[in-house]
This record gives C-alpha cells, sequence and structure tokens, in this order.
C-alpha cells in the first residue's frame, strides 16, 4: 500500500527554521545567556520483516554563556498512525545543561507504510536563571524520509554493476593471482610440516 505524504508548508518552514537558526548562532555570541543549539539525525534500516527501522539521535548544546535549567526535549513529529515505538520515547529532560556542554537522546521507531514523510524539528524548552518565561530552541530539519523506498536498494545494484564493468578485468587478475599463489604456497605448508614430523 503506497501512501504518500505531501506537506509543502513543512518544507518552507524548515527552510525558513534553518535560515534563522544559522543567524541566531551567529547572534548567540554577543549574549550572556544560555543558547540552545540542538542536531537532530536520522537513519534508516530495512527489515526482514517488511517494515523498516527509524533510528532517531537528536544532540543538544548549550553555545551560550550560561547554565540552561529544566531541559526538556520533544519530538512529536512522527505521526503515530504510521510509526510505533521500538525502544525509547520521543521525549527526555535533563535538570540543567552546564555552558559548553552536550548531551544526546535516542530513540527507534518502525513503518511498515511506503512513503515520504517530512518530521518536523524537535523542541527543546529550558529555563534561564534570571528571567521565568520559559525558553524555546528547535533542532536543526531532517531531508524528507523515503520509507521503504527501493531506490537505494538500485543504487546499490547499479554501483555494483558499474564497479565490475570498469574494473572487472582488474579484479578478475587479483583473484587468479590470489588463488595461484595460494596453491603455491599449501605445498610448501605440506613439507615443511613433514619435516617437523621426521625430526
Amino acid at each position: 500500500m503506497t501512501m504518500p505524504i505531501i506537506n509543502a508548508p513543512a518544507v518552507f518552514a524548515a527552510s525558513a527554521l534553518a535560515a534563522l537558526f544559522v543567524f541566531s548562532a551567529v547572534s548567540a555570541a554577543h549574549s550572556e545567556a544560555p543558547f540552545i543549539l540542538a542536531h537532530k539525525k536520522v537513519s534508516l534500516t530495512k527489515l526482514s520483516s517488511g517494515t523498516e527501522r527509524v533510528s532517531v539521535t537528536i544532540d543538544v548544546y548549550n553555545h551560550g554563556s550560561e547554565t540552561a535549567y529544566d531541559v526538556t526535549l520533544t519530538d512529536n513529529s512522527w505521526d503515530p498512525e504510521l510509526f510505533y515505538s521500538v525502544s525509547g520515547n520521543a521525549s527526555m529532560s535533563w535538570k540543567k545543561l552546564e555552558v559548553a556542554s552536550v548531551v544526546s537522546h535516542s530513540f527507534e521507531l518502525e513503518c511498515g507504510v511506503k512513503a515520504t514523510y517530512y518530521s518536523s524539528p524537535a523542541l527543546i524548552t529550558y529555563r534561564v536563571a534570571t528571567k521565568s518565561k520559559l525558553q524555546e530552541a528547535y533542532s536543526t530539519p531532517i531531508l524528507p524520509l523515503e520509507i521503504l523506498s527501493e531506490k537505494a536498494v538500485q543504487d546499490k545494484l547499479g554501483l555494483a554493476k558499474s564497479l565490475m564493468a570498469k574494473y572487472g578485468s582488474h579484479i578478475s587478475v587479483v583473484l587468479i593471482v590470489a588463488f595461484f599463489a595460494n596453491a603455491v604456497a599449501s605445498p610448501s605448508k605440506s613439507s615443511a610440516g613433514g619435516g617437523k614430523k621426521k625430526h
């Protein structure tokens, strides 16, 4: 069953957020406060059961000049109708995040529906010692996920074929030389072993 998920506004929002992320990172150097940067990364692994494992890791950095308190990470960008949890959960919290320190959180999901999925950035909230209002930050966006796509497999097969076409003769020569060297070495090893027995 093919169920493409198309979300054009999400793509625009992700691009705008990435630009804001870079601008904020530059301006943060001049502020006397915590500044949270978060990097979200996802890897896909096809399983024999016909599903795809989605491994999510989010690294959270304090790039500012003050400690951040009550840091909470939430990644609610995964549609529960498509993804189910395998290990871990999509949220985590830390009591504080010191200056120039980093924490990491990972969890795994599975999906059995072929689709192009757009996952929104994760939300990070934290408190500043001098302010009562809860502060917010967002992780970097990720590229659209091609769930259960055959493209990656086809690309690997195409690469293997092109390598064989280009270097096939070289590989054959190497294999023949290796086989010949092994054949020559084997009798010498046997005779060497026989010599030891005579002594």
